[in-house]
């Protein structure tokens, strides 16, 4: 994946790393004799770098390897960037956590093994006022004042008779799903201040299908309680985490680059991608094979022959940009939390704080702290200017998080393409990109390389399954 995160130059993907524990050979399809077709793979993000290690452990030759990358380090967004001894993760605080628990193992074997990570217990709050709420919201409404409580428990059950008694489906917009879900009080008090702070759009001209299976509803019998102050356990989804002990969350990516030496071309921008009889030319180049990270988006203004109707389709693919500020504190320690939310407005244009130096304790120096404060704006717009670190500082003081003589410095770092908008035309239009891709032997991965609103293993995921695929065409071929 293609970024343009940070100051570049002050990131190492030198690291090495003790011998890793590759999948068992059932995990990839491993041919025989092994393929000598020749593949480009543009980016070198997770997705890139996953798939050319997955190809490799499943027989592919390393020498027909070629991956593009047009920054001068890998990493796409899982880039990190250390300054005076502080570590933050350029495009928001990332954790290591899957429900697949042989990837998660083999993005550990890779950078170093289980003793090369912290293991975190999550601890998640949102700020309210002056207030610390439990997360999520709704098992959480017992802390807030008592007017807010009444209005979102109110809400709550409202919602939840109408739905019993209507029989009614999900609406497919996003604000009208949030009250069909959790009712007004909850919409009013967090869901709709917190959402427009991420998606920086109405959010009617959001699909509600984004967060099927990402919002799992929670029974009316713990809200009651959570109202009441009996604690309920919520979410217990990435209850427990892992973190690089130092490097931050590169220390991965760099770990899946650190067998594929000079196969990776570093600074190395993709400028033409050409059909060429059964193949592709990738900057003049031949080769039997490609798999594209790199954004829909950008593949029109690369890809000879793209038709203009795919290409308005690739072009009109909504995303969000990322602003991401370090801001190393004077302080020696943090209270014990991981990150924490921020939904009112009178709290700046942040909405989430990630506590990065209780991720791992070489994220900082000793007896120092910091913070990772992340701002979401419209892709393709203006990269916001400098007086947006002053909204950002006022607005985190506002809500009591820190105060302003603690500050040692800041430092901050930008990512174009950080979170998939899940407008109303984002189905029909990834449908028609990938199609003519993969119609014209063009193998989109990854986040913005195929467009699904992935976390890293879920893109690691992906990329074994394509590895697969492709070492069995070359079986087969």
């Amino acid at each position: 994946m293609v970024s343009t995160v940070g100051d570049a130059a002050t990131l190492s993907s030198q690291r090495r790393f003790p011998p890793y524990r590759a999948l068992p050979p059932s995990s990839v399809s491993r041919p025989s004799p092994p393929s000598h077709l020749k593949t480009a793979i543009l980016g070198a993000g997770v997705s890139g770098l996953a798939l050319a290690r997955f190809l490799v452990e499943g027989g592919h030759d390393l020498d027909d390897l070629t991956l593009f990358e047009a920054a001068p380090v890998i990493g796409g967004l899982c880039r990190s960037k250390t300054v005076d001894g502080f570590t933050y993760d350029v495009a928001g605080g990332h954790i290591l956590f899957s429900k697949d628990a042989g990837v998660m193992q083999w993005m550990k074997d890779v950078a170093g093994g289980d003793e090369a990570f912290v293991r975190r217990d999550r601890n998640t709050k949102i700020r309210f006022d002056d207030r610390w709420v439990r997360y999520p919201f709704e098992n959480g409404i017992g802390d807030l004042p008592k007017q807010a409580n009444f209005d979102c428990l109110q809400g709550y059950v409202q919602a939840w008779h109408e739905r019993k008694a209507s029989g009614s489906t999900a609406p497919s917009d996003f604000k009208s799903w949030i009250r069909w879900r959790f009712g007004d009080g909850i919409a009013e008090h967090f869901m709709d201040p917190y959402n427009e702070k991420i998606w920086k759009r109405p959010l009617e001209d959001i699909t509600s299908s984004w967060v099927a299976g990402r919002v799992p509803d929670a029974p009316i019998e713990d809200v009651l309680r959570a109202a009441i102050g009996i604690e309920t356990d919520g979410y217990t989804h990435q209850a427990i985490f892992y973190y690089p002990k130092k490097g931050g969350f590169q220390a991965i990516t760099d770990g899946m680059g650190s067998t594929l030496g000079a196969r990776i071309r570093l600074s190395t921008r993709v400028e033409s991608v050409v059909r060429h009889g059964e193949g592709w030319r990738v900057n003049g180049e031949d080769f039997d094979r490609i798999v594209s990270t790199l954004p829909l988006n950008e593949l029109p203004d690369i890809v000879e022959g793209v038709p203009d109707g795919v290409a308005q389709a690739m072009r009109g693919l909504a995303f969000n940009s990322i602003v991401c500020y370090l801001v190393a504190l004077d302080r020696p320690e943090h209270p014990n939390l991981s990150w924490v939310y921020l939904p009112q407005r009178k709290q700046g244009p942040v909405n989430r704080v990630t506590y990065m130096s209780n991720y791992a304790p070489g994220n900082a120096p000793e007896g120092q702290t910091s913070f990772l404060f992340e701002v979401t704006y419209p892709g393709g717009a203006p990269e916001p200017d400098i007086a947006l670190e002053k909204e950002v500082l006022a607005g985190v003081e506002t809500a009591g998080l820190l105060k302003r003589d603690e500050i040692l410095f800041t430092d901050r770092s930008t990512s174009r393409y950080a979170y998939v908008v899940y407008d109303h035309d984002l189905d029909a239009r990834r449908a028609q990109s990938i199609d003519w891709c993969e119609a014209n032997g063009l193998h989109p991965l990854g986040r913005f390389g195929h467009y699904d609103y992935f976390n890293s293993d879920q893109c690691t995921i992906a990329a074994k399954a394509m590895a697969g695929r492709l070492l069995e065409v070359a079986r087969k071929g």
